[in-house]
């Protein structure tokens, strides 16, 4: 073996042989914060309120991480395979394997786990207190789309269902209940007191109820709600002739609403206020509203050329080249689509301006207290997959090199604790001006500074650390195996296994990371 690689095993199997030794108070104790035992454990702790413990075993996969969450919670697991949030007030624990393969959410009296939101299931836990709601009382098991059964605190909702054999779904997918019978060969819905039967769907229907009609799907079908609606179809889509009667709350005299087609000729649409007409479906045409507020539009080849003008509406569109609209106080922009977009709009009171490349390549948000352009701002920045960058615009700042996923998953705690770790060869956390924390390599080489405690440290594993605490001074060999230390006001001297301590198991508790003002998805 060649004598250089063997001297540098060596050392290493001494400095994580005395590592495991921990030992002595002495200056390793005092100085270093974190215990660096690379790549089997690395753990730092932070003095003063919270007391923060973090630890991570075999590189990134092995974790435990206080304040993880907005929620504050407390993540721990291993990565991919399980993570675990453990709950905190007012917010429920949850377990992740493999996510989002396997996702497990429950509290003191409520459970619910999904496989791929394809098989789920939940209920109340076994000896949990009786429920304040009715709506606590439910029970669902669901694996989609074959099995569904729901046990609810009103008999009219419970259901089992088996399809596509037989069953009955109420209260699902926007419908108030559908049932079938060898589906699909026969299928009954009701929506709002109109019972409407397939045999077999989607051809042959009719209605009952609360409407009437029926007809051969696609040739010919009409349903009438009477004093409501009516639609009649003839070789649907192409043609069709749809109106809704004025409500109750409207004013007298308003008009119905209506929608004509002889597709792709024709298409018209009007009501209260509105009228549009399309020629050669969907390219030319125009639009006019007079009602809540003024615009007309006008369509030239539609999506590419459309000019539209009125009361807080704009459209001056020529795609793809360029693009810009204001619809509701949301300003968009597109140049050379899909290539460059830029956005601003404001959400519960935060002005939020982006700017993409490609909609993922080059992603930039701004934040700001509306109406207040002297406020801080917190920026979000993604340059996919090699950068992601966080400013809150208070003080606290991430960074990571390669990041593949964050992009895609804005906001997502459980990929950011699951799977944004692995990728990360370079991670910067900045918790306070002055605060830092720089790791390489998934915390083989770290690089702490505290200005406020005139405190910084660095680690090379358990090769090589240097530290400083005010006039304090020390550097370790192999994790305290030999090294020099140098007191406030005195000079160097040699030590030999001196370990640093490491941190204590038992502070676990945080505070969570600061979480205004900084960007949402």
């Amino acid at each position: 073996m060649n004598p250089l690689r063997s001297s540098l095993l060596a050392a290493w199997a001494l400095a994580l042989a005395g590592a495991a030794m921990q030992g002595a108070d002495g200056t390793g104790r005092a100085l270093e914060r974190e215990f660096n035992a690379w790549p089997f454990l690395v753990e730092s702790r932070a003095e003063g309120a919270g007391n923060l413990h973090v630890s991570s075993r075999v590189g990134p996969l092995w974790f435990s991480q206080p304040g993880a969450d907005r929620e504050g919670r407390t993540a721990r697991g291993f990565r991919p395979f399980w993570v675990e949030f453990e709950p905190t007030q007012g917010k429920p624990g949850s377990q992740l394997v493999l996510y989002p393969l396997f996702n497990l959410t429950q509290d003191e009296s409520t459970y619910r786990w999904s496989v791929f939101e394809l098989i789920r299931r939940q209920g109340r836990r076994d000896g949990a207190p009786a429920p304040t709601e009715a709506f606590d009382r439910r029970h669902e098991f669901e694996v989609f789309p074959f099995w569904f059964e729901r046990d609810f605190a009103e008999p009219e909702l419970n259901y089992r269902a088996l399809f596509p054999i037989h069953g009955t779904v109420r209260q699902k997918l926007g419908i108030e209940r559908v049932s079938w019978t060898l589906f699909p060969l026969y299928v009954e819905s009701e929506r709002r007191g109109a019972v409407t039967q397939y045999f077999p769907w989607p051809f042959l229907r009719r209605t009952t109820g609360a409407a009437r009609g029926g007809g051969l799907w696609p040739l010919y079908t009409t349903v009438e709600r009477p004093g409501e609606s009516s639609s009649t179809y003839l070789l649907w889509p192409l043609v069709y002739r749809l109106s809704r009667e004025p409500t109750p709350d409207d004013p007298p005299g308003t008009p119905a609403r209506r929608d004509v087609g002889v597709l792709p000729f024709y298409a018209a649409s009007s009501g209260p206020g509105y009228v549009s007409e399309t020629y050669l479906w969907p390219f030319f045409g125009y639009t006019e509203r007079t009602l809540p507020a003024p615009y007309r539009e006008t369509r030239y080849l539609w999506p590419f050329w459309v000019q539209g003008q009125g009361d807080g509406r704009h459209v001056n569109r020529w795609g793809p080249f360029y693009t810009h609209s204001v619809i509701k106080g949301y300003d968009k922009q597109w140049v050379a689509w899909p290539l460059y977009r830029q956005a601003r709009w404001v959400d519960e009171g935060i002005e939020r301006e982006r700017r993409q490349l490609l909609y993922f390549l080059y992603w930039h948000e701004e934040q700001r207290a509306a109406g207040r352009p002297q406020s801080p701002v917190a920026e979000l920045t993604h340059v996919w997959p090699f950068f992601s960058g966080w400013d809150n615009g208070a003080g606290r700042r991430q960074w990571q090199l390669f990041s593949p996923l964050e992009v895609f998953f804005p906001g997502n705690a459980k990929v950011r604790q699951t799977w944004s770790p692995l990728f990360a060869v370079a991670r910067h956390d900045q918790r306070a001006p002055g605060h830092t924390r720089t790791s390489l390599f998934w915390n083989a080489v770290t690089a702490e500074s505290q200005a406020q405690e005139q405190r910084s440290e660095f680690h090379l594993g358990p090769l090589l650390s240097v530290s400083r605490a005010g006039g304090e001074r020390r550097i370790a060999v192999g994790n305290g195996l030999f090294g020099f230390h140098r007191a406030a006001g005195g000079g160097w001297r040699v030590f030999w296994w001196d370990y640093p301590a490491r941190a204590a198991s038992a502070a676990t508790t945080a505070q969570p990371a600061p979480s205004s003002p900084s960007p949402r998805p």
